[in-house]
C-alpha cells in the first residue's frame, strides 16, 4: 500500500490536536502520524525534544540512549529522579515519556544502533555523542534518505543543524493563506501590469503565482494556467504578455497559488567543512563562524580526555580549547578570527546543561522535526547558532571553585 493511501485512512482525534490541526492543516498531521522518529541523548535536550514530539502526534518515538544517569543529569532533564542514578538514560525515562500521549508509542533501542536500524525512520534526531558517532548516523541517514538532525547546548551557547537531503519538497513553505485581492486594471501589453483595487496592497513576491476569476474583457486569464509575478510596486505586479488576450474592461479577482517547493540540503560532514549558517542575532554577526570553531574544540577535546569536556572555570582546559580550535581554523577554507575570550567562555560553560537553553533547542528543535514529517513550513537550513551571554552579569567572571560541582542537582 502506498504512503499516501495509508496516510488517508488514519484518523486523527480532533479534540486532542484541535489547535495544531488549526495550524498544520488535516494532510500535514496525517503525514506526522505516520512518521516515525528516533532520539539519540536524553539528557535535558534530548528528554524536551522528545516531551515535545510526543505532544505533537507523530506515529512513534524511539530513544536511544544506554549512558547511566548521573546526578548532573537531574538539572535539566525533569523526567529523571534520584533514585534512577546508576540507570540507563532511556529506560527510565522511556515510561514517564509514554504517559504524555496515548496515541504515540514510545520505545527504547537497546542494541547498537546500525545503518539498517536507521533506515526505519522518518527523522532522526543527535543530541549528546561524540562528533564521530553523529558523522556515522548522519551517513546513514542521508543513505536511506531520512532526514537528520544534529543538536546540542552548552551552558549559554547552542545549535541546531538539519539534512533533510538532496531533495526535499516542501508542500507549503509559509503555512499561511492563499493572498486574494480585487483588481482595478490590467495592461494588454507585453508586461501585462496588474493593478489591484483601491491601492490596496498586494503582499505578493517576485516568483510567486497567481491566477484569476471573475475578470470581465480579458476572460481568457479567468481559471488561467498559474501566471509568475513580478512585483512593481505595492499596489502592481506583473504577469507577463497579455497582447494577445482581449481588452480588459472591470472587475476580477487574483488568487495566488501556492506550489511546493524542493530544497537540497548538504550533507553533515561537508556542512562541517563548508557550512552556511542561519543568522539569529544580526548584533552577532560574526559569532556562528567562531561557535562552529569552538563546538569541533570541544569534541576534540573530549575525544583526547576520554569523552570528557573541558573543567567548568578550568584555565587550562580553556587554553587547550584554544589551541585546539586554532588549529581547526587554521586549516578551514573560510578561516575567522577568533576570539579568545569568547572561546574561554565556551570552555567553562561546556559542561552546564541549563533548563532554560534546553527549553528554548527544544522547543525549536521539535518544530524541525515536525516540519521533516509534515513538508510543512521551511525547515533550518544548514547551521543556526546561538548564544545568551547576556544573561551573565557584566564584569563578574567566576572562579573554578566557584563552577565547581556540588553534587546536586
Amino acid at each position: 500500500m502506498s504512503s499516501s493511501a495509508s496516510n488517508s485512512k488514519l484518523e486523527i482525534d480532533e479534540s486532542l490536536y484541535s489547535r495544531q490541526l488549526y495550524v498544520l492543516g488535516v494532510d500535514a498531521m496525517k503525514k506526522m502520524s505516520a512518521s516515525n522518529v528516533l532520539i539519540v541523548g536524553l539528557k535535558g535536550l534530548g528528554c524536551e525534544i522528545a516531551k515535545n514530539v510526543i505532544l505533537a502526534g507523530v506515529k512513534s518515538v524511539s530513544l536511544y540512549d544506554p549512558a547511566k544517569v548521573e546526578i548532573a543529569d537531574l538539572s535539566s532533564q525533569f523526567f529523571l529522579h534520584e533514585e534512577d542514578i546508576g540507570k540507563p538514560r532511556a529506560t527510565v525515562s522511556a515510561p514517564r515519556l509514554a504517559e504524555l500521549n496515548q496515541y504515540v508509542p514510545v520505545t527504547v533501542v537497546e542494541k547498537e544502533l546500525s545503518a539498517e536500524d536507521i533506515a526505519a525512520y522518518k527523522c532522526v534526531v543527535v543530541t549528546d555523542i561524540a562528533l564521530e558517532k553523529k558523522l556515522e548516523i548522519s551517513f546513514a541517514a542521508r543513505k536511506h534518505n531520512v532526514c537528520f538532525i544534529s543538536t546540542e547546548t552548552r551552558g549559554l551557547f547552542g545549535y541546531a543543524f538539519n539534512d533533510f537531503g538532496e531533495q526535499f519538497v516542501v508542500e507549503d513553505p509559509t503555512g499561511e493563506e492563499p493572498l486574494s485581492g480585487m483588481i482595478a486594471n490590467i495592461e494588454q501589453s507585453a508586461e501585462g501590469i496588474v493593478t489591484c483595487l483601491d491601492e490596496t496592497r498586494h503582499g505578493l513576491e517576485d516568483g510567486q503565482l497567481v491566477t484569476f476569476n471573475e475578470v470581465q474583457g480579458m476572460s481568457e486569464l479567468n481559471g488561467c494556467e498559474p501566471r509568475k509575478v513580478k512585483v512593481l510596486g505595492p499596489y502592481t505586479f506583473s504577469i507577463g504578455d497579455t497582447t494577445g488576450l482581449s481588452a480588459y474592461i472591470r472587475g476580477g479577482l487574483f488568487q495566488q497559488v501556492k506550489t511546493p517547493v524542493t530544497l537540497s540540503f548538504d550533507s553533515f560532514e561537508k556542512a562541517l567543512e563548508n557550512p552556511e549558517f542561519v543568522i539569529s542575532d544580526f548584533a552577532k554577526f560574526d559569532r556562528p563562524a567562531q561557535l562552529h570553531v569552538g563546538f569541533q574544540a570541544l569534541h576534540k577535546f573530549a575525544q583526547a580526555h576520554e569523552g570528557k569536556l573541558p573543567r567548568p572555570g578550568n584555565k587550562e582546559d580553556a587554553a587547550e580549547v584554544l589551541r585546539l580550535a586554532n588549529e581547526i581554523n587554521d586549516k578551514w577554507a573560510q578561516k575567522c578570527e577568533l576570539d579568545a575570550e569568547l572561546l574561554e567562555k565556551l570552555a567553562f560553560q561546556a559542561t552546564g546543561d541549563l533548563a532554560p537553553m534546553v527549553a528554548v533547542f527544544g522547543g525549536m528543535v521539535a518544530q524541525e522535526v515536525l516540519k521533516a514529517c509534515s513538508a510543512k513550513f521551511s525547515p533550518i537550513k544548514n547551521f543556526l547558532y546561538f548564544d545568551a551571554l547576556e544573561c551573565l552579569p557584566i564584569g563578574f567572571t567566576p572562579s573554578e571553585e566557584d563552577l565547581a560541582p556540588r553534587g546536586t542537582r
